[in-house]
Protein backbone atom coordinates (compact mmCIF):
# COMPACT_ATOMS: atom_id res chain seq x y z
CA UNK A 1 0.00 0.00 0.00
CA UNK A 2 1.45 3.35 -0.99
CA UNK A 3 1.76 5.43 2.15
CA UNK A 4 0.08 8.40 0.44
CA UNK A 5 -2.96 6.25 -0.35
CA UNK A 6 -3.46 4.34 2.89
CA UNK A 7 -7.18 4.17 3.82
CA UNK A 8 -8.15 6.25 6.82
CA UNK A 9 -9.32 3.21 8.78
CA UNK A 10 -5.98 1.39 8.73
CA UNK A 11 -5.07 0.75 12.38
CA UNK A 12 -2.12 2.87 13.54
CA UNK A 13 -0.17 -0.26 14.56
CA UNK A 14 -0.45 -1.71 11.06
CA UNK A 15 0.50 1.61 9.50
CA UNK A 16 3.54 1.83 11.78
CA UNK A 17 4.62 -1.68 10.76
CA UNK A 18 4.22 -0.84 7.07
CA UNK A 19 6.47 2.17 7.54
CA UNK A 20 9.00 0.28 9.67
CA UNK A 21 9.34 -2.45 7.02
CA UNK A 22 10.07 0.14 4.35
CA UNK A 23 6.97 -0.23 2.19
CA UNK A 24 6.73 2.80 -0.09
CA UNK A 25 4.90 1.79 -3.27
CA UNK A 26 2.90 -1.37 -4.05
CA UNK A 27 4.14 -4.04 -6.40
CA UNK A 28 1.75 -4.80 -9.28
CA UNK A 29 0.26 -7.86 -7.54
CA UNK A 30 -0.31 -5.80 -4.38
CA UNK A 31 -1.92 -2.91 -6.26
CA UNK A 32 -4.23 -5.29 -8.13
CA UNK A 33 -5.09 -7.78 -5.40
CA UNK A 34 -5.37 -5.80 -2.17
CA UNK A 35 -8.59 -3.92 -3.04
CA UNK A 36 -10.36 -7.16 -4.07
CA UNK A 37 -9.18 -9.07 -1.00
CA UNK A 38 -10.18 -6.16 1.26
CA UNK A 39 -13.64 -6.14 -0.36
CA UNK A 40 -14.10 -9.81 0.57
CA UNK A 41 -13.94 -11.31 -2.93
CA UNK A 42 -12.50 -14.71 -3.69
CA UNK A 43 -9.35 -14.25 -5.75
CA UNK A 44 -7.10 -16.21 -8.08
CA UNK A 45 -3.70 -14.56 -8.24
CA UNK A 46 -1.33 -15.62 -11.01
CA UNK A 47 2.12 -14.30 -10.20
CA UNK A 48 5.68 -15.56 -9.92
CA UNK A 49 7.58 -15.88 -6.66
CA UNK A 50 9.28 -12.62 -5.71
CA UNK A 51 6.46 -10.33 -6.85
CA UNK A 52 5.22 -9.43 -3.36
CA UNK A 53 2.19 -11.71 -3.19
CA UNK A 54 2.66 -12.55 0.51
CA UNK A 55 1.98 -8.95 1.51
CA UNK A 56 -0.78 -8.83 -1.12
CA UNK A 57 -2.87 -11.19 0.97
CA UNK A 58 -1.48 -10.55 4.46
CA UNK A 59 -2.04 -6.78 4.51
CA UNK A 60 -5.81 -6.82 3.84
CA UNK A 61 -6.32 -9.92 6.01
CA UNK A 62 -4.54 -8.37 9.01
CA UNK A 63 -6.38 -5.09 8.40
CA UNK A 64 -9.69 -6.95 8.65
CA UNK A 65 -8.69 -8.95 11.73
CA UNK A 66 -7.46 -5.84 13.56
CA UNK A 67 -10.52 -3.73 12.76
CA UNK A 68 -13.01 -6.56 13.47
CA UNK A 69 -11.62 -8.30 16.55
CA UNK A 70 -13.13 -11.57 17.71
CA UNK A 71 -13.88 -12.46 21.32
CA UNK A 72 -13.00 -16.10 20.72
CA UNK A 73 -9.47 -17.38 20.19
CA UNK A 74 -10.45 -19.51 17.22
CA UNK A 75 -8.58 -19.68 13.93
CA UNK A 76 -9.91 -17.01 11.58
CA UNK A 77 -7.35 -17.33 8.78
CA UNK A 78 -5.75 -20.53 7.47
CA UNK A 79 -2.82 -20.29 5.06
CA UNK A 80 -1.65 -23.49 3.35
CA UNK A 81 1.86 -23.66 1.90
CA UNK A 82 3.69 -26.54 0.19
CA UNK A 83 7.00 -26.42 2.09
CA UNK A 84 8.21 -25.83 5.62
CA UNK A 85 10.44 -23.01 4.45
CA UNK A 86 7.62 -21.13 2.72
CA UNK A 87 5.35 -21.67 5.73
CA UNK A 88 8.06 -20.22 7.99
CA UNK A 89 8.57 -17.27 5.62
CA UNK A 90 4.84 -16.42 5.59
CA UNK A 91 4.70 -16.77 9.38
CA UNK A 92 7.63 -14.37 9.85
CA UNK A 93 6.00 -11.87 7.49
CA UNK A 94 2.77 -12.09 9.48
CA UNK A 95 4.67 -11.51 12.74
CA UNK A 96 6.38 -8.45 11.24
CA UNK A 97 3.16 -6.92 9.92
CA UNK A 98 1.15 -7.85 13.01
CA UNK A 99 3.74 -6.67 15.52
CA UNK A 100 2.21 -4.77 18.44
CA UNK A 101 -1.32 -5.97 17.70
CA UNK A 102 -3.33 -8.37 19.81
CA UNK A 103 -3.32 -10.96 17.01
CA UNK A 104 -1.68 -14.32 17.60
CA UNK A 105 0.03 -16.42 14.94
CA UNK A 106 1.24 -20.01 14.62
CA UNK A 107 3.13 -22.03 12.03
CA UNK A 108 2.60 -25.79 11.78
CA UNK A 109 4.68 -28.24 9.75
CA UNK A 110 6.28 -31.67 9.96
CA UNK A 111 9.61 -32.55 11.49
CA UNK A 112 8.74 -31.24 14.96
CA UNK A 113 6.58 -32.67 17.74
CA UNK A 114 2.80 -32.68 17.49
CA UNK A 115 2.22 -31.86 21.17
CA UNK A 116 3.69 -28.31 21.26
CA UNK A 117 1.81 -27.50 18.04
CA UNK A 118 -1.46 -28.84 19.46
CA UNK A 119 -0.92 -26.79 22.64
CA UNK A 120 -0.40 -23.59 20.62
CA UNK A 121 -3.68 -24.26 18.82
CA UNK A 122 -5.55 -24.86 22.09
CA UNK A 123 -4.18 -21.61 23.52
CA UNK A 124 -5.76 -19.86 20.57
CA UNK A 125 -4.43 -18.25 17.41
CA UNK A 126 -5.99 -15.93 14.85
CA UNK A 127 -3.79 -16.88 11.89
CA UNK A 128 -2.23 -20.29 11.31
CA UNK A 129 0.17 -21.20 8.52
CA UNK A 130 0.08 -24.93 7.77
CA UNK A 131 1.63 -27.52 5.50
CA UNK A 132 -1.17 -29.84 4.29
CA UNK A 133 0.25 -33.13 5.57
CA UNK A 134 0.82 -31.94 9.12
CA UNK A 135 -2.58 -30.24 9.19
CA UNK A 136 -4.22 -33.58 8.35
CA UNK A 137 -2.28 -35.16 11.25
CA UNK A 138 -3.76 -32.60 13.65
CA UNK A 139 -7.23 -32.95 12.16
CA UNK A 140 -7.04 -36.73 12.58
CA UNK A 141 -6.25 -36.28 16.28
CA UNK A 142 -8.99 -33.71 16.81
CA UNK A 143 -6.52 -30.94 17.63
CA UNK A 144 -8.04 -28.33 15.35
CA UNK A 145 -11.44 -26.90 14.45
CA UNK A 146 -12.29 -24.29 11.85
CA UNK A 147 -15.82 -23.29 12.88
CA UNK A 148 -14.91 -19.57 12.87
CA UNK A 149 -12.68 -19.60 9.79
CA UNK A 150 -13.14 -16.51 7.63
CA UNK A 151 -10.33 -16.76 5.06
CA UNK A 152 -8.45 -19.62 3.40
CA UNK A 153 -5.25 -18.93 1.44
CA UNK A 154 -3.72 -21.54 -0.87
CA UNK A 155 -0.22 -20.27 -1.65
CA UNK A 156 1.92 -21.67 -4.48
CA UNK A 157 -0.88 -24.03 -5.47
CA UNK A 158 1.04 -25.31 -8.49
CA UNK A 159 3.91 -26.42 -6.25
CA UNK A 160 1.44 -28.15 -3.93
CA UNK A 161 0.19 -30.06 -6.97
CA UNK A 162 3.75 -30.89 -8.09
CA UNK A 163 4.55 -32.23 -4.61
CA UNK A 164 1.46 -34.44 -4.50
CA UNK A 165 -0.55 -32.44 -1.95
CA UNK A 166 -3.70 -32.04 -4.05
CA UNK A 167 -5.43 -35.10 -2.46
CA UNK A 168 -4.58 -33.73 1.00
CA UNK A 169 -6.10 -30.36 0.15
CA UNK A 170 -9.26 -32.04 -1.11
CA UNK A 171 -9.49 -33.89 2.23
CA UNK A 172 -9.05 -30.64 4.17
CA UNK A 173 -11.63 -28.55 2.29
CA UNK A 174 -14.77 -30.39 3.55
CA UNK A 175 -13.72 -29.60 7.14
CA UNK A 176 -13.84 -25.86 6.46
CA UNK A 177 -16.93 -23.62 6.51
CA UNK A 178 -18.53 -23.27 3.09
CA UNK A 179 -19.08 -19.59 3.72
CA UNK A 180 -15.57 -18.17 3.64
CA UNK A 181 -13.23 -16.11 1.50
CA UNK A 182 -10.74 -18.18 -0.50
CA UNK A 183 -7.56 -16.84 -2.11
CA UNK A 184 -5.52 -19.03 -4.47
CA UNK A 185 -2.07 -17.99 -5.67
CA UNK A 186 -0.11 -19.84 -8.32
CA UNK A 187 2.71 -19.11 -10.75
CA UNK A 188 1.21 -21.41 -13.40
CA UNK A 189 -2.24 -22.79 -14.11
CA UNK A 190 -2.04 -26.49 -15.00
CA UNK A 191 -5.40 -28.27 -15.54
CA UNK A 192 -5.40 -29.73 -12.01
CA UNK A 193 -5.06 -26.27 -10.43
CA UNK A 194 -7.70 -24.83 -12.75
CA UNK A 195 -10.01 -27.63 -11.58
CA UNK A 196 -9.19 -26.92 -7.93
CA UNK A 197 -9.97 -23.24 -8.49
CA UNK A 198 -13.38 -24.09 -9.98
CA UNK A 199 -14.17 -26.33 -7.02
CA UNK A 200 -12.87 -23.98 -4.34
CA UNK A 201 -13.48 -20.37 -5.42
CA UNK A 202 -16.83 -18.60 -5.68
CA UNK A 203 -17.13 -15.94 -8.40
CA UNK A 204 -13.41 -15.18 -8.13
CA UNK A 205 -11.58 -12.13 -9.34
CA UNK A 206 -8.57 -13.13 -11.44
CA UNK A 207 -5.40 -11.06 -11.11
CA UNK A 208 -2.65 -11.95 -13.58
CA UNK A 209 0.72 -10.24 -13.25
CA UNK A 210 3.38 -10.30 -15.96
CA UNK A 211 1.60 -12.86 -18.12
CA UNK A 212 3.31 -15.54 -16.00
CA UNK A 213 6.73 -14.27 -17.10
CA UNK A 214 9.63 -14.46 -14.64
CA UNK A 215 10.16 -11.46 -12.40
CA UNK A 216 11.76 -8.55 -14.26
CA UNK A 217 14.62 -8.47 -11.74
CA UNK A 218 15.85 -11.93 -12.83
CA UNK A 219 18.53 -12.31 -15.51
CA UNK A 220 18.80 -15.57 -17.45
CA UNK A 221 21.78 -17.33 -19.02
CA UNK A 222 22.53 -20.92 -19.96
CA UNK A 223 25.93 -22.59 -20.19
CA UNK A 224 25.93 -25.91 -22.09
CA UNK A 225 28.77 -27.86 -20.44
CA UNK A 226 29.59 -31.49 -19.77
CA UNK A 227 29.09 -32.96 -16.30
CA UNK A 228 32.75 -32.73 -15.26
CA UNK A 229 32.81 -29.00 -16.16
CA UNK A 230 29.86 -28.08 -13.93
CA UNK A 231 31.75 -27.61 -10.66
CA UNK A 232 34.65 -25.60 -12.13
CA UNK A 233 32.19 -23.35 -13.96
CA UNK A 234 30.15 -22.87 -10.79
CA UNK A 235 33.26 -21.94 -8.81
CA UNK A 236 34.15 -19.40 -11.50
CA UNK A 237 30.64 -17.88 -11.38
CA UNK A 238 30.72 -17.74 -7.58
CA UNK A 239 34.02 -15.89 -7.80
CA UNK A 240 32.34 -13.26 -9.95
CA UNK A 241 29.36 -13.06 -7.55
CA UNK A 242 31.60 -11.68 -4.80
CA UNK A 243 29.82 -11.48 -1.45
CA UNK A 244 26.31 -11.80 -2.84
CA UNK A 245 24.07 -14.57 -1.53
CA UNK A 246 23.67 -17.43 -3.99
CA UNK A 247 21.22 -20.34 -4.24
CA UNK A 248 22.28 -23.38 -6.28
CA UNK A 249 19.71 -26.02 -7.23
CA UNK A 250 20.74 -29.61 -7.87
CA UNK A 251 18.81 -32.56 -9.26
CA UNK A 252 19.31 -34.88 -6.28
CA UNK A 253 19.74 -34.70 -2.51
CA UNK A 254 23.05 -36.56 -2.79
CA UNK A 255 24.37 -33.99 -5.27
CA UNK A 256 23.30 -31.11 -3.01
CA UNK A 257 25.21 -32.58 -0.05
CA UNK A 258 28.36 -33.31 -2.05
CA UNK A 259 28.35 -29.96 -3.83
CA UNK A 260 28.01 -28.05 -0.54
CA UNK A 261 31.01 -29.95 0.84
CA UNK A 262 32.98 -29.20 -2.33
CA UNK A 263 32.16 -25.48 -2.09
CA UNK A 264 33.24 -25.40 1.56
CA UNK A 265 36.56 -27.02 0.66
CA UNK A 266 37.00 -24.28 -1.96
CA UNK A 267 36.64 -21.61 0.74
CA UNK A 268 32.97 -20.66 0.34
CA UNK A 269 30.52 -20.43 3.26
CA UNK A 270 28.06 -23.02 2.00
CA UNK A 271 25.43 -25.38 3.35
CA UNK A 272 22.89 -27.74 1.83
CA UNK A 273 19.13 -27.88 2.30
CA UNK A 274 17.52 -31.16 1.32
CA UNK A 275 14.91 -33.65 2.45
CA UNK A 276 17.22 -35.99 4.40
CA UNK A 277 17.96 -33.29 6.97
CA UNK A 278 16.14 -33.05 10.28
CA UNK A 279 13.99 -30.00 10.86
CA UNK A 280 16.65 -28.59 13.19
CA UNK A 281 19.30 -28.98 10.48
CA UNK A 282 17.00 -27.36 7.92
CA UNK A 283 16.39 -24.44 10.26
CA UNK A 284 20.12 -24.01 10.91
CA UNK A 285 20.75 -23.96 7.15
CA UNK A 286 18.06 -21.34 6.53
CA UNK A 287 19.15 -19.17 9.47
CA UNK A 288 22.75 -19.33 8.25
CA UNK A 289 21.72 -18.25 4.77
CA UNK A 290 19.70 -15.31 6.15
CA UNK A 291 22.75 -14.15 8.12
Amino acid sequence: IHLTAVPADVPPVLLANIKRLGYEAPTPIQAEAIPHVAAGHDLMGLAQTGTGKTAAFLLPILHRLMTNPSRSRAVRTLILAPTRELAEQIYRAALDLGRGSRLRFAVIYGGVGLFPQARSRREGVDVVVDCPGRLLDHMGQGNVRFDNLETLVLDEADHMFDMGFLPDIKRILPALPEKRQTLLFSATMPPAIAGLARETLTDPITVRIGHLAPAATVEHAIYPVSAHQKAPLLLHLLGEAGKDSVIVFTRTKHRAKNLAQQLCRAGHKATCLQGNLSQRQRQIAMDGFRR
